[in-house]
């Protein structure tokens, strides 16, 4: 832990490169058709509250609780130095009961920022780092529902309605930064996550969040340049980080860039397997070839002692652009990690350019069989999805594809099990599809077993909610 001297040194320092790059950003050339800030980016002005949705089809019986989604929604949109992943967050809910769409909501995370120009009070609860923007994830966690982001702000819990905020390191448990992408081990109920924090680069920890939503576990592991390590993954004997080269960037941040991260090519690309329950300095380091991945879709151990990970895979990531992702995805790809020899064996599992990987999560780090993702441009600058989504069948190499058609981009599907006890992919993909040309946006429900025909249900917004990140399904208690 930082001394007290040390962290008033940091914090003056920190201050101090904030009124540098403040002014640089103001002297910046600014366009005026910023790609994340118009179009189908362009963001909501206000907050919404809307009951009795339309429904197309039948929502399933078994459907109770909400659909949440998260991701940035600019309050008072500056073009200067802005990158899509720097913008306000702004939560969205849809909530169902006995077949009915009963309300949506939009809501601005409260941060200092939001709030003040909001003219509301900031939530309440103890700050983390330099900003407390969280606008990456929202999910459950030991029954109560957080607003998540990486390398700074600690993490806020949200009421079942979204009108209460509250910023809450699991109730007071968790003393560093968190991260958007901790995952639930189904067997154990802890959820596990590698955090990063902006303001210390030669580390990053490996933490654990035990069942009754306590943090019981956050070890430190040595690393160089401040990496940026968005998710991770676990099986039943490691935890997987991602130690790839994009790294933090003191030029871009002194330049005036809101999101400080870039491409490196002097920081080795490599994967650390860390046992579970060991120090991070058993970690064991594996070299791979230099790429970055975003999203994992899962990762298990095999019986001869090697490790299995499933990701979407990137030969480079913002290295020339500094307003949003630069890169074409490589598609899925199936990693063979060998501990004992330390090397890795790539294969292609499906090279359509694709994000967002979800397995059914009750097999999460264990052998699973079925993955969804959400299609992209075959081209740089994915600035919008394609107009389907892909069921992988990683047992028999089957693809299949649900095209929702012209003009119509889906972000990311979440698979929803019909019960607890129901078969892997048994259950409904669920997602939010935007009708651009009609500026609408539909809560669509798609029988995963039934992948290619049309949704079992949808549910009309009215209105267009921007792309975002990461969206789950939180079951009523």
């Amino acid at each position: 832990m930082a001394s007290i001297i040390e962290t008033a040194i940091r914090s003056t320092v920190t201050k101090g490169i904030g009124v540098v790059a403040e002014f640089n950003r103001k002297r910046m050339d600014v366009a005026t058709d910023h790609p994340f800030l118009t179009g189908i980016h362009e963001p909501m002005r206000e907050e919404l509250t809307l009951e009795d949705l339309p429904v197309t089809g039948t929502i399933p019986a078994a459907l109770d609780g909400r659909y949440l989604r998260i991701g940035p929604n600019p309050i008072d949109p500056d073009p200067a130095g802005h990158h899509w992943f720097t913008g306000d967050g702004m939560v969205h809910g849809i909530a169902v009961k006995d077949g009915k769409a009963l309300w949506y909501r939009n809501r601005w995370i409260r941060s200092k920022k939001a709030a003040a120009a909001m003219g509301v009070p900031a939530a309440p609860g103890p700050r983390h780092g330099v900003s407390d923007n969280v606008n990456t994830n929202v999910l459950g966690i030991a029954g109560r529902t957080f607003a998540l982001v990486e390398a700074g702000s600690y993490p806020v819990e949200l009421s079942d309605t979204l009108e209460e905020q509250t910023f809450n390191p699991f109730d007071d448990t968790l003393a560093g930064s968190f991260t958007a992408h901790p995952h639930l081990d189904p067997l154990t109920g802890e959820q596990h996550a590698i955090a990063y924090d902006a303001t210390s680069p030669e580390v990053v920890r490996h933490v654990v969040i035990s069942p009754e939503g306590k943090v019981i576990r956050e070890e430190p592991i040595a690393v160089k340049h401040g990496p940026s390590i968005h998710d991770c993954a676990i099986t039943a004997r490691y935890a997987l980080v991602l130690d790839l080269p994009v790294t933090f960037s003191m030029k871009a941040l002194i330049g005036g860039h809101t999101f400080p991260y870039r491409w490196n090519p002097e920081h080795q690309a490599r994967i650390g397997l860390l046992p579970r329950n060991a120090s991070g300095d058993e970690t064991i380091w594996v070299d791979v070839d230099p790429c970055y991945i975003f999203h994992v879709a899962n990762a298990f151990d095999t019986a001869d002692g090697k490790v299995i990970l499933d990701a979407v895979v990137y030969d480079t990531m913002f290295a020339d652009s500094a307003v949003g992702p630069d890169a074409t995805s490589r598609g899925l790809e199936r990693w063979t990690i060998d501990p004992a020899t330390k090397t890795v064996e790539r294969r292609t599992i499906d090279s359509t350019p694709q994000e967002f990987p979800r397995p059914d999560e009750r097999r999460f780090g264990q052998p699973y069989r079925y993955a969804w993702t959400m299609g992209l441009p075959n081209k740089d600058q994915a600035f919008i999805g394609e107009t389907f989504i892909l069921k992988h069948d990683l047992e028999t190499g089957a693809r299949e594809v649900h095209e929702f058609g012209e003009g119509r981009y889906p972000g990311e599907f979440v698979f929803v099990p019909a019960s607890p006890d129901a078969t892997e992919g048994e259950g409904w993909l669920i997602g939010l599809v935007v009708d651009l040309p009609n500026e609408t946006t539909d809560l669509v429900i798609i029988d995963a077993q039934a992948f290619a025909d049309a949704p079992v249900a949808s549910i009309r917004i009215p209105h267009r909610v921007p792309p975002g990140f990461h969206g789950n399904w939180v079951a009523a208690a």
